[in-house]
Order: structure tokens, then C-alpha cells, then sequence
């Protein structure tokens, strides 16, 4: 804590500490600079940077505790998440850097941002399970979403005769492919539309949850159940989550761009990406895995049922657990 702080009003110990804060944005800014052009303009010093990130830990934790305005906890949260960035962040590449990546940084990005992966949950599982039983109730309801033909095509893709489950006739590597395009660009447009204050991101969750919503209500209302859950249970653990991840950093450049707060939108959409881009190549890695399930596991129709479903629920429980736990202990 800081040493004998007094006990302030919240604008005199913002004006207190400012001139800390401001100095550790900037030495932060010289060196991402000078990771990002490679070049060596002002000298930084170190060790200036680890002290004033720790004093504005104390102020943080300060703040806190004295319940001060939403706008500095925002502030202060904000400007120590960035210098721990820094300050911690591995410069390893290849199989070092992935594995730091993988096993602290990607993980953390997730919870450090809760708040938008649960409201882009929200928005992408309620329509899915609200749409689904309505169309499970009234079938002619899938026509409202998609063609006859494609309602046709999925009954025809999941029925028992089917060579392939959920595809066409063409090979594993084949699909595989189209599935890692079909996947990002789903996931593309739920962060992207972040851009459009948010109201794309809005869109394209709850588009694509009514879409998977009605599909199985009316696969499962036809008898075809046993093999659609059991081809899309699996690989949709690293599918679903990623749209939702992809769709909860669009919610966060959203947010800069509608509430700015002291910084300019431009600085604030930058801030916003900066940040969010961890858990974006996340979600990529999470899409190619999806990709690669898919391909080559969800649609052997050699299979039985209980072994998908039992791989399917540790995907998912790895997956949750992964993304809870995963780095909580690193320093």
C-alpha cells in the first residue's frame, strides 16, 4: 500500500498521482514503440518503469478499497494491465512463444475481459436455444431462416444413409479447409463488427445463434437428433467458444467507440484492439482445432455415439477449465 496516504478526495488524489501516471503512459509508449520499429530512440529506463508500475498497483489497490469513481478504477486498471504487458510479456518465438502464449497470455486475456465474453455468450446462446425449441414446435418456422432447399440439404447431410455426416461427399482434407474459411470468417464478422459501434458484433451473435438455434430444432423435430448432436457436440466445444470470444473483443472496440471516456475515439478504438488482439489469435487457434475436429473426427460415421459424446464432454470440460484456471499461478 502507499505509505501513509491520506485520506483524499478522489479528484485530489487523481491530481496527487497524475503526473506518476502520465509518466509510466509514456515510458510504456516509448517502449512499445521501440518493439514495434525496431529502433532504439530514447534511452528507457527500466527500472523507472518497474517502480512506477508498482506504485500505481498501490494506487489501484488503493482506489479500490476506498470505492473511488468507476472512471479512475478504469484508468488505473487499465494503465497497470499495459505495463504488466510489458514489463512481463515473453519475447520468445516459435515453440517458446506459443507455449507462453497458450499457457498464460490467451487465457488471462479471457478473463481479463469476462465481461464481454459473458454478454457475447448471452447474445449467441439465447437465440440458439430459444429459436430451436421454437422451431422444434413449429418446423415451417426453419423457412423464416434458411431455403427449403438448404432445410432439405441438412435433413439429407444428418440422416442415416448419409456417406459423410454433415457434408458433401468430398475428403477430409477438402473439408478441412473449407471449414477453417467457413470458421474465421463467422468469427471475422462478430469482431469486426465491433467497428460499427458495436451494432454488427449485436447482429452477427445473434444472427448466428438463431441460425444453429433453428437448424437443431428442426433436425431434432424431423428424428434426426442422435446424429447431429453427435456430429457437431464435439468440435463445437472450440467452435462456439471462439465465435464467442471473437464476438466479445468486437463488443470491446464497440464500447471504446460509444463511451471513449477522457481519450479520444481514435486512442480508445486503439487501446481497445491493442488489448483484444491476444484473445482474437486465440480464438483463431481455437477455430483451426475446430477445423481439424470436424474434418476428421465429427463426421466418421464409424463411430459409435457414446465415444463421441464421452471425447465431446472432455473437449468441453477442457476447454472451460483451460480457460478458468489456465495461468492463474504464473507471475
Amino acid at each position: 500500500m502507499v505509505d501513509g496516504a491520506p485520506l483524499v478526495t478522489p479528484l485530489h488524489f487523481e491530481a496527487l498521482y497524475q503526473g506518476e501516471w502520465q509518466e509510466l503512459e509514456g515510458l510504456l509508449d516509448q517502449l512499445l514503440r521501440r518493439r514495434n520499429f525496431a529502433r532504439t530512440h530514447t534511452p528507457v529506463q527500466g527500472e523507472r518503469v518497474a517502480v512506477l508500475y508498482r506504485r500505481a498497483c498501490e494506487h489501484l489497490a488503493l482506489a479500490r478499497a476506498r470505492s473511488y469513481p468507476a472512471y479512475l478504477l478504469d484508468q488505473l486498471e487499465r494503465l497497470t494491465a499495459d505495463a504488466h504487458q510489458v514489463i512481463y510479456q515473453r519475447r520468445e518465438f516459435g515453440l517458446r512463444g506459443l507455449e507462453s502464449f497458450l499457457s498464460v497470455e490467451f487465457p488471462r486475456s479471457v478473463r481479463a475481459h469476462a465481461p464481454y465474453v459473458w454478454v457475447a455468450a448471452a447474445l449467441l446462446y439465447l437465440p440458439t436455444i430459444v429459436v430451436g425449441w421454437l422451431v422444434y414446435e413449429r418446423p415451417e418456422l426453419i423457412l423464416s431462416v434458411v431455403h427449403a432447399n438448404t432445410a432439405a440439404a441438412f435433413e439429407q447431410m444428418y440422416s442415416d444413409s448419409a456417406t459423410a455426416i454433415g457434408r458433401a461427399a468430398q475428403g477430409d482434407w477438402m473439408m478441412f479447409g473449407y471449414y477453417i474459411r467457413h470458421n474465421i470468417s463467422v468469427a471475422f464478422q462478430c469482431f469486426a463488427g465491433g467497428l460499427f459501434a458495436g451494432i454488427g458484433c449485436l447482429f452477427y451473435l445473434v444472427y448466428n445463434g438463431a441460425l444453429f438455434g433453428a437448424v437443431a430444432g428442426y433436425l431434432t423435430e424431423r428424428g434426426h437428433a442422435p446424429t447431429f448432436y453427435s456430429f457437431v457436440v464435439t468440435h463445437s466445444a472450440f467452435e462456439l467458444t471462439a465465435i464467442v470470444l471473437s464476438g466479445a473483443a468486437g463488443l470491446k472496440i464497440g464500447h471504446a467507440l460509444v463511451a471513449p471516456g477522457r481519450s479520444s475515439r481514435m486512442q480508445s478504438l486503439v487501446e481497445a484492439t491493442r488489448n483484444s488482439a491476444v484473445m482474437v489469435a486465440g480464438s483463431a487457434v481455437m477455430l483451426l482445432i475446430a477445423a481439424a475436429i470436424e474434418a476428421f473426427w465429427s463426421s466418421a460415421n464409424w463411430l459409435p455415439h457414446p465415444v463421441k459424446y464421452s471425447v465431446a464432454a472432455g473437449c468441453w470440460i477442457g476447454v472451460l477449465g483451460y480457460l478458468t484456471f489456465q495461468g492463474r499461478s504464473a507471475n
